[in-house]
């Protein structure tokens, strides 16, 4: 006799198809925050850095100084790679994750330390999750190897003369390169060491969508838990714009904020003499769940994703694929909220990209004036790039969670913006009495035009 799938007394029987059987949750909730920023390693510590004014950028450590356009960028300074970097731990999961930092490059450390850090804060235990019911998506860009992983192999295969012979690559060079080396890189490494030092057996999933995987990470986590398919999912992304090899590519592909006497001026969104964005890196993660769950197991919730929208718009698109990009996100995201029933919610400021690139900053600046109006109708903007610069794909997280602990007080104004710059009509943030507001929108793009933005309310 063929079980019953939609009766709970069939649960055991038809435990394989548990995932398809739950209800569809009605609203997902954040219970759980977790980071690694240059302004510090916790929510508490990021929102005092910004509400002070603190500058996370000083001279690089990681790589030349002077070997590049720029000397200068905000890394994650407090983040060593120790395991007392990734917060409290059982025995049985330290050791685990201690022995396995060896094939985690440095941005998959940083994403699997906010993972565990935000695990933490929601109290997660297996007591009160199914195991099978919990998973995880996270976001990244393409992760890029370090040059001396390739060091010894070049080495066996150079001549007395100094001429890299190729026919020995395969017998002489290839052997002393570690079996393991692509484990360090991969980009879908995050989730699988999440869900494995966890043992979450739930949906799990990889974006790498550079900037825009923060916010598309939160609105394909949103989704799966909305359609019943988890209770509950780690939802990150980690990124750096700080190594060997990316800060050449960002070097050459990019405009990069020139150095100045004061480091800590170099980012300057919608200021008018910026002049390029400031490299930096950091990841964080959030515990999504469904409300239905959270208020199960008594958590404590800090806020709902009440909207979501993407947008993609190449070059053939039109004149400012940017603009177009954000502004379809931002619509999208109205229209998503409007339809799950919030769309009367306050606006109470948006967190905007600001990356202190002249075209980047003009183009969002055109699309929050298509979406909102006027500078008197918009809600307030800010950014939190001024004092960090661009953290690649971890960036939106990390700002996601600054906004999220200013909700119900007051915003940080915009670093080193002095005079707001003709071609960037936007009520931007310039003191530190502006209110937050209940909620807020969040939005990133590519410089390929990815765009990607979550509208977030506080729990009353």
């Amino acid at each position: 006799m063929s079980a019953n799938l939609t009766d709970p007394s069939a649960t055991e029987t038809a435990h394989g198809f548990a995932a398809l059987v739950r209800q569809p949750s009605t609203s997902v909730v954040i219970t759980g925050m977790g980071l690694i920023s240059p302004l510090g390693n916790t929510p508490a510590e990021l929102l005092d850095g910004l509400q002070t004014g603190k500058s996370g950028i000083a001279a690089f450590s990681q790589i030349p100084r002077d070997a590049f356009c720029t000397s200068y960028g905000a890394e994650a300074w407090n983040f060593s790679g120790d395991i007392t970097d990734y917060g409290p731990l059982d025995k049985s999961l330290e050791r685990p994750i201690r022995k396995n930092i060896k094939v985690m490059c440095r941005e998959i450390e940083m994403g699997v330390a906010s993972a565990q850090l935000a695990l933490h804060h929601a109290g997660f235990s297996h007591e009160h999750f199914d195991r099978d019911r919990v998973g995880v998506l996270f976001g990244s860009d393409y992760i890029m190897s370090l040059p001396e992983e390739y060091t010894d192999a070049i080495k066996a295969c150079i001549e007395d003369d100094g001429t890299f012979n190729f026919s020995k690559w395969g017998l002489q060079g290839l052997p002393k390169i570690t079996p393991l080396w692509l484990l360090k890189y991969l980009p879908n490494m995050p989730a699988s060491h999440i869900a494995i030092y966890n043992d979450l057996r739930g949906p799990n999933n990889s974006l790498t969508i550079r900037e825009a995987s923060s916010c598309a990470a939160i609105a394909e986590g949103v989704s799966t838990i909305l359609r019943g398919h988890a209770d509950a999912l780690v939802v990150g992304a980690t990124g750096s714009r700080i190594h060997p090899l990316r800060t050449l590519h960002a070097s050459l592909q990019e405009p990069l904020a020139r150095d100045r006497d004061d480091c800590t001026t170099m980012s300057r969104p919608f200021d008018a003499s910026r002049d390029g964005s400031v490299l930096g890196e950091g990841a964080a993660s959030l515990l999504c769940e469904s409300r239905e769950h959270a208020q199960q197991r008594g958590a404590k919730i800090y806020a709902e994703v009440i909207g979501y929208g993407t947008s993609c718009v190449g070059e053939t698109g039109g004149d400012r694929p940017i603009q177009i990009a954000i502004s379809n996100a931002l619509r999208a995201t109205l229209r998503s909220a409007q339809s799950a029933g919030h769309g009367g919610t306050p606006i109470g400021h948006i967190h905007a990209h600001g990356l202190s690139d002249v075209h980047m900053d003009r183009d969002e600046a055109a699309a929050i004036a298509e979406v909102f109006g006027t500078v008197d109708s918009q809600p307030p903007v800010t950014t939190a790039k001024g004092h960090f610069g661009n953290l690649g794909a971890g960036g939106g997280m990390v700002e996601i969670i600054a906004s999220i602990q200013c909700l119900g007080g007051t915003l940080f104004p915009i670093r080193n913006l002095n005079q707001l710059a003709d071609d960037c009509p936007v009520r931007a943030v310039m003191s530190a009495d502006c209110p937050a507001g209940d909620s807020f929108i969040s939005v990133n793009v590519t410089p390929q035009g990815q765009a990607a933005a979550v509208w977030i309310r506080r729990e009353l």
